[in-house]
């Protein structure tokens, strides 16, 4: 896991320098400033989530697969939310102000960048759902807390991404 966190913050380095390279040089609008609205809510639910992933691992540990499985769901609940504030501005974006992948730099930087956070949350989500599949049908118990242990870096690392992302896009970019 920690070669494959490695590997996927080289790639998001890359894109988030590309992002800070291309903002401002677009020569067509729409500009940040103009359409983006920092996503507040919803950057709150996925920072939460890193929370009650912790909890829930903490819960196993102590063998309670109820509160594990309690806290677990809340972690979906929370990445599934901010996944849904990611659709919800991406088709304000494009319906309402025009802004599409292939629209200008800003754009196209834009919608890399944070759609490629966006995948990493849909991977997690799969991951954590199928968790939950396991935990309703009994399979999970305190000896796979390792286990859970190392997906839940894979879930501090996209809600530690997302910081990067949001400031580089909603405070510094615009």
């Amino acid at each position: 896991m920690c070669a494959l966190i490695a590997a996927e913050a080289a790639i998001f380095t890359i894109f988030v320098v590309a992002y800070l390279f291309y903002v401002g040089k677009s020569l067509s609008g729409p500009l940040p400033k103009d359409v983006l609205r920092a996503p507040i809510f919803y950057t709150i639910c996925l920072l939460s989530s890193s929370l009650t992933i912790h909890a829930a691992a903490k819960g196993l540990r102590r063998g309670s697969v109820r509160s594990f499985g309690i806290s677990w769901f809340a972690t979906i609940a929370l990445g599934a939310t901010f996944l849904y504030g990611t659709a919800t501005e991406w088709s304000r974006l494009i319906y309402h102000d025009g802004l599409t992948i292939s629209t200008s730099l800003f754009g196209t930087t834009y919608y890399s960048l944070v759609g490629l956070h966006g995948f990493h949350v849909v991977v997690g989500l799969m991951c954590l759902c199928a968790v939950m599949a396991f935990t309703l049908v009994g399979a999970v118990t305190q000896e796979h807390v390792e286990r859970i242990d190392v997906l839940s870096l894979y879930w501090h690392f996209v809600d530690t991404v997302w910081i990067v992302v949001f400031t580089v896009v909603y405070v510094i970019g615009r």
